[in-house]
């Protein structure tokens, strides 16, 4: 970013936060605009266009948009699994109705399961993971495709959605990649303790699913029958430039781990920062987000409820572990089933190329990567991503057919 652009964010900043007289609005303000400029990088002419519309007709718009497009209503049954150090894990299963056999129908197959035990093998199940400073709402319209075709587990993970805080972390031990995996196979061990699984990662949910097979290759030997790595990477996040010039991200890198250990210490005063500065937050989300121009108004203002709604606390727990991850050595595990690996050609967070490196090492995966598409793919392109996940389940004899009721368009009805 350069210096003239940094003036500009701070300026937007101070007159977003308030008039002249309030210290601590503008000061909450600026450390509110600090993170999202250093951990996400430019977009501040977005931010500033933003800025030039009245708050009131702002915020009136917000509330419209959160009105007519309800994404992220949909429920299913609640659970509860129990990490490893005691952190409760919030999921919610997606039932679908099993077709009794020929030999199970009738009075005479009831009388025969009654006197020998029998019963209908368990299911598929498909686990979908969710990445980060997201949540299990953000599979919406892959859930509201889905429903009723298969067996469905959605989960949050640890310290985002409905979860329970990390309990380590709050006794100040650091999140990595490797707790994500154990907290899935809690989930499995929970939500889905017998039968076939298909494992669904999104960004840092596909990293914890490669923890998860590099903690427990017999787990993915046995049971898993397909898997879906979607926006996610094995490693070298450390690496990745987020759009930004060369000595940008440098700076970037040399301050953020600080700057997040920082404020996530002045939690309270961050959050209102963030307030403060919403519609900058809101550009820069977007930019980050999607990678086409005309992402429906609705669907992005549901991605801005989903990534505010993590504490910066939350958000700086978490950063360091991407850096630190590289579960390349994981992949192999999953050779021996249908796999499917696809990416936004405009990702800025974990880049198509870090798709095509996990292909690399799995060539018999089917790779996408689709046009137009950033980060959030599942949202901004939702029905290219369901008919692949509905291709990936008819190929691993999942479902008998590919179909899937309007394949997760925006144009459907979010509640149904």
């Amino acid at each position: 970013m350069s210096e003239s652009s940094a003036e500009a964010v701070v300026a937007a900043t101070a007159n977003v936060a308030g008039a002249a007289g309030a210290a601590n609005w503008r000061r909450a303000g600026i450390v509110g605009a600090a993170i999202g400029v250093l951990a996400a990088g430019a977009a501040a002419g977005v931010a500033v266009e933003r800025l030039t519309v009245g708050r009131g007709m702002r915020k009136k718009a917000r509330l419209a948009l959160d009105a007519t497009g309800p994404y992220g209503s949909l429920r299913g049954t609640p659970g509860r699994a129990v990490a490893d150090d005691g952190t409760e894990l919030y999921y919610e299963i997606d039932e679908v109705e099993v077709a009794p056999t020929t030999a199970d129908e009738g009075a005479s197959g009831s009388r025969r399961r009654r006197l020998f035990g029998r019963k209908a093998p368990a299911p598929v199940t498909v686990v979908f993971s969710h990445g980060y400073c997201l949540g299990q709402d953000s599979w919406h319209f892959q859930r509201a495709a889905l429903r009723g075709l298969v067996r469905a587990v959605y989960w949050d993970q640890r310290s985002h959605g409905r979860s329970g805080r990390g309990r380590s972390q709050a006794d100040g031990v650091p999140v990595g990649i490797d707790q994500l995996g154990r907290d899935l196979k809690a989930v499995i061990d929970a939500a889905a303790p017998e039968g076939p699984l298909v494992l669904a990662g999104h960004s840092m949910g596909g990293m914890t699913m490669m923890a998860l097979a590099d903690q427990y290759p017999a787990l993915i030997r046995d049971r898993v029958a397909a898997v879906a790595l979607i926006g996610t990477s094995s490693g070298k996040l450390g690496e990745v430039n987020f759009g930004l010039p060369v000595a940008g991200v440098n700076a970037v890198r040399r301050v953020l781990p600080g700057v997040l250990k920082a404020l996530g210490s002045q939690a309270e005063l961050v959050e209102k920062g963030r307030r403060a500065t919403a519609d900058l937050f809101a550009g820069l989300i977007k930019r980050y987000s999607f990678g086409s121009k005309d992402v429906d108004p609705a669907v992005a203002r549901f991605a801005e409820r989903l990534i505010e709604a993590t504490p910066i606390d939350v958000v700086a727990e978490f950063y360091p572990a991407f850096t630190e991850h590289d579960k390349s050595g994981a992949l192999p595990g999953f050779r021996d089933v249908p796999v499917l690996i696809l990416a936004g050609d405009k990702d800025l967070v974990t880049p198509s190329s870090h798709s095509e490196a996990i292909a690399d090492v799995l060539p018999d995966a089917e790779l996408v990567i689709v046009p137009d598409a950033g980060h959030l793919v599942m949202l901004e392109h939702p029905e290219t991503v369901t008919d692949r996940l509905a291709d990936l389940l008819v190929r691993s004899g999942t479902v008998p057919a590919a179909n899937v009721g309007g394949h997760g368009s925006t144009a459907q009805q979010p509640g149904r």
